[in-house]
């Protein structure tokens, strides 16, 4: 698949365009406003994972007990690691 950058305005004049090109294509746009990415133009087929669905995934899953202390350690320290964003709302 295809990714191209472009910011706001350049998709905003030619927006007919991009979704031809999404569409026919499978092109992902990336726009940029003040030269920070804000959102996304995808293909609908693309393959996306909401947090819903990866918990619903791992709950299918029977883990050995090494398996299971190995996630949970993982997960503690990548929470250590991570920072929630300083703007919640971006």
């Amino acid at each position: 698949m295809k990714k191209k950058v472009i910011s706001v305005t350049e998709a905003a004049r030619n927006f007919a365009d991009c979704v031809n090109r999404v569409h026919y294509q499978n092109v992902t746009y990336v726009l940029l406003k003040n030269g920070s990415p804000v959102a996304r133009l995808v293909p609908d087929g693309e393959r996306t994972c909401t947090g819903r669905e990866l918990a619903d995934a791992l709950g299918e899953f029977e883990l050995s007990p090494e398996n299971a202390k190995a996630w949970r350690n993982d997960l503690r320290r990548a929470r250590k690691i991570l920072k929630p964003p300083v703007n919640r709302w971006r």
